[in-house]
């Protein structure tokens, strides 16, 4: 099963694969990811991951995969909610995991948060490895959405969640609109003028209209391997945290 997601990359006239445009357009924006993140959301993202991260303290997690981790604050945040014993932060994009590395020497939290540079897809563990595994706004970019959840399933243990959290598209007038006019026309200029890298922003907005969100996004997970996933739409629909048991 493939979709529409997995054949969109960043820069249409390069020849190379989506996998290898992502890692270089995050490999282009690193320095002002995080900053463009919280202005581009008004701050929002901050209030999606804690609720995100929240849904795991049932089961207290120990031993932590944050995929896609980009520079690394939601693993930061669960470190800060949940206190694992440990957290593996992986992503494809080394200017990305250079940012992590910097926040993590800071803080000093090297023991308990490591990253290492990864492919999302064919993840480098053993099955039945983690308690949880969590994704923030980066499924949407794997190349094989089906091949990356798999794997993410492959390796949780059985019984473990994954917390996936992704842009969706709201349903509901004038939500819908107001939406698609900040996505479209506000959010590539902004981008454009802060991270120099114009197809960045001009790919996410595109990115998100084909992602396959909500009933269509747990029907790939159950189709993948997991037993049960909830569905939680946030801010009128504009994101939704996706909670994966194994």
């Amino acid at each position: 099963m493939t979709n529409e997601a997995s054949s969109l990359k960043p820069y249409k006239d390069a020849k190379d694969g989506k996998k290898q445009q992502v890692a270089d357009m995050f490999n282009n924006i690193s320095k002002t990811y995080d900053f463009l993140n919280h202005f581009l959301s008004l701050g929002i993202d901050i209030i999606w991951r804690k609720k995100a991260i929240n849904a795991l303290k049932s089961i207290a997690p120990q031993y932590m995969l944050d995929v896609a981790t980009g520079t690394g604050d939601f693993a930061l945040e669960s470190i800060k909610i949940l206190h694992p014993k440990k957290i593996i932060g992986v992503d494809i994009s080394q200017g990305m995991l250079d940012v992590a590395q910097q926040k993590i020497m800071q803080k000093g939290l090297s023991d308990q948060f490591e990253v290492q540079l990864g492919d999302s897809e064919h993840l480098q563990f053993e099955d039945n490895t983690f308690d949880a595994v969590t994704v923030a706004f980066g499924v949407r970019n794997f190349e094989n959405l089906e091949q990356g959840l798999a794997d993410i399933c492959r390796v949780l243990k059985p019984g473990g969640k994954a917390v996936i959290l992704e842009f969706s598209n709201p349903k509901k007038f004038p939500i819908k609109q107001l939406y698609n006019f900040y996505f479209k026309r506000i959010t590539p200029t902004i981008g454009k003028i802060f991270s120099k890298d114009s197809s960045a922003y001009s790919y996410l907005p595109e990115s998100v209209a084909r992602f396959p969100d909500g009933e269509k996004f747990a029907q790939i997970t159950k189709t993948v391997g997991f037993s049960n996933t909830v569905i939680r739409p946030q801010t009128f629909g504009v994101c939704t945290i996706y909670i994966a048991t194994k």
